[in-house]
């Protein structure tokens, strides 16, 4: 039986990309909502609840997931740490998966970074680029965030050690120092790059996406093995059982 999706966000473009897999994914978007509807009146009819809309609206569908028990799959980027605080609060109830990104190489480069991150100490400087289209609203991307949470927490650093982009007479790189930098322009769907440099060799970890059927199949997936899953927050590396 096809699980039952409320799509939030349906007329985006990873709405649209949603709606076109569901089918082969083995899922039916029961509920398509979009700027100026209603979410409470469809959301009795689904399963679970998919969002990729604005990130203000994303705190309201998490209390309405909340009051109905009902999972909740967030690919909306951009959340302020007070709305982010504000969703975490409903996973006592509700499962919730939430990445700034659903494409599975995209998650093989979360692991590797760690792996990286973890192996290669401070004499390896970490820059992370990103680029996107030039329509995209927030900087940097949620996969860029990942990636820099990712290293903050393999060095036991916090966001004092990250800087976004350079300007002017900045001096030199301090040790330690982890550069996050976003590039916009055209049509490009998603590139990420994670830069390791050191003395004599550089590593680089890159993950580029050409079509958002790979983020639609991935948001799908992590729909599908939400349902029945006990209240709590959750990411794709759970939804994929990486180790």
């Amino acid at each position: 039986m096809a699980v039952k999706i409320l799509l939030n966000g349906s007329k985006g473009r990873m709405g649209q990309a949603i709606t076109a897999a569901a089918p082969e994914c083995g899922c039916e978007i029961a509920a398509a909502c979009d700027v100026g509807d209603n979410p409470e009146d469809f959301i009795e009819k689904c399963d679970v609840v998919v969002d990729f809309s604005f990130r203000d609206v994303t705190p309201k569908l998490a209390e309405l997931c909340f009051k109905y028990g009902k999972p909740l799959v967030i690919g909306t980027t951009g959340h302020t740490p007070e709305q982010r605080a504000e969703i975490i609060e409903k996973v006592c109830k509700v499962p919730i998966v939430w990445a700034g990104n659903y494409s599975l190489g995209v998650n093989l480069l979360n692991y590797l970074t760690k792996v990286a991150a973890k192996i290669l100490d401070k004499s390896y400087d970490v820059e992370i680029v990103e680029m996107h289209h030039n329509k995209k609203k927030d900087a940097p991307s949620g996969t860029a965030e990942k990636l820099k949470e990712i290293v903050c927490a393999e060095r036991g650093v916090g966001e004092e050690s990250v800087v976004y982009g350079r300007h002017g007479l900045v001096g030199e790189r301090p040790v330690g120092e982890i550069g996050v930098h976003a590039v916009r322009g055209g049509s490009v769907v998603g590139d990420h790059t994670v830069i390791f440099a050191a003395d004599g060799e550089r590593l680089e970890l890159a993950h580029k996406a050409a079509d958002r059927k790979v983020f639609s199949y991935g948001a799908l997936r992590a729909a599908k093995w939400l349902v029945g899953k006990p209240g709590g927050l959750y990411g794709m590396e759970d939804v994929l059982e990486f180790k």
